[in-house]
């Protein structure tokens, strides 16, 4: 009987670091095998973003171009998937060829003169998208009670304090301000990476903004981007209620096929 290995300290500590770093990684663990191969089913490693192993083995250089491969694609459509590294003869033996994909498996080219066979999980780790709110205003206190419920990462930020740029590309930005500080907030949210950009307040005001701000010379096509009013038209009169129809805007977005916020490839 082999037993089944175990994630030792180093690699629980290694993911713990890149989660609270909020830097997607991935897991891969060997399922099967067949032939000589250096590592055995049950094996681990953790795949940094770059594709490259940080911890654990999974076999020599022969299948590690295959691995960074599957571990990039993994990262890239944010879902698992299992790559099947084989000799040519056997690729063709099975009707396929190396770099095909089909019913979820990824087929790669093993060229060790081992020939071996080996079956790879690859799993993507992704971070919860980034919710930052602008504003200290009940609504904004409200949508960071409520975000937190519905996986993301909530930053409450202000106006005057500097918008820090953040490994978590998937970052949607709410400006609940309300009179406090609404052209700083904009100015910084325009300025940084984000995927969505809402502004609570009447179109009457935001276009009022939207001049000074393409004064200061922004561009129109970003300052049109942004979503305002921010939310739902669900007929919201109170903060809480005005906080769930912008939650419930995001969550749409989020959720829309060809979205990546959510670190899924969708299609319709």
């Amino acid at each position: 009987m082999i037993p089944t290995p175990v994630m030792d300290e180093e690699m629980t500590r290694a993911m713990y670091g890149l989660c609270t770093d909020n830097v997607p990684f991935v897991i891969a663990t060997i399922v099967r095998t067949s032939g000589p191969t250096a590592a055995k089913p049950g094996a681990r490693a953790l795949l940094r973003q770059d594709g490259s192993i940080l911890h654990g083995f999974l076999g020599g250089g022969c299948i590690r171009g295959a691995v960074r491969e599957a571990a990039l694609r993994a990262l890239s459509e944010g879902r698992p998937h299992l790559v099947s590294i084989a000799p040519d003869a056997v690729l063709k033996n099975e009707g396929h060829v190396a770099g095909e994909s089909a019913d979820g498996i990824s087929y790669a080219r093993n060229g060790c003169p081992s020939e071996g066979f080996i079956e790879i999980f690859v799993e993507p780790c992704m971070p919860q998208p980034e919710l930052v709110i602008f504003g200290t205003s009940p609504v904004a206190t409200a949508l960071a009670d409520l975000a937190g419920g519905f996986d993301w990462t909530v930053r409450a930020v202000t106006p005057d304090a500097p918008l820090v740029s953040s490994s978590n590309n998937r970052r949607a930005i709410v400006i609940a301000t309300q009179g406090q500080g609404d052209m700083q907030a904009l100015e910084q949210a325009l300025g940084t990476q984000s995927e969505h950009i809402s502004f609570v307040g009447s179109h009457r005001k935001f276009a009022s903004l939207a001049t000074r701000l393409e004064a200061q010379g922004i561009a129109r096509a970003k300052i049109d981007a942004v979503r305002a009013p921010a939310g739902l038209d669900i007929g919201a009169v109170t903060a809480r209620e005005i906080a769930l129809a912008i939650l419930a805007e995001l969550v749409q977005i989020r959720r829309a096929p060809g979205n990546r916020m959510d670190g899924v490839e969708k299609t319709t």
